[in-house]
């Protein structure tokens, strides 16, 4: 796969995780946490804050991937 290509693609994915990511997040901390604590507030949303940087490093490394020889121009 060309590398133009891999990096578009890889652009939409990071895209479209956010988005899903943060509407995920954001009715889990609305049905869960509307009665807890303001430290429960913190930790939950200091976490799931981090946590999708794990996917999004998947897929910039599969973006920057060198191509092979045979797709290479």
């Amino acid at each position: 796969m060309p590398q133009r290509l891999r990096k578009f693609i890889g652009m939409v994915a990071l895209v479209a995780l956010v988005i899903v990511y943060a509407l995920v997040a954001m009715a889990i901390a609305s049905a869960r946490l509307a009665d807890s604590a303001w430290y429960v507030h913190l930790a939950f949303f200091g976490l799931s804050g981090l946590v999708w940087v794990v996917p999004a490093m998947f897929i910039i490394s599969w973006m920057e991937r060198p191509a092979r020889r045979e797709d290479a121009r």
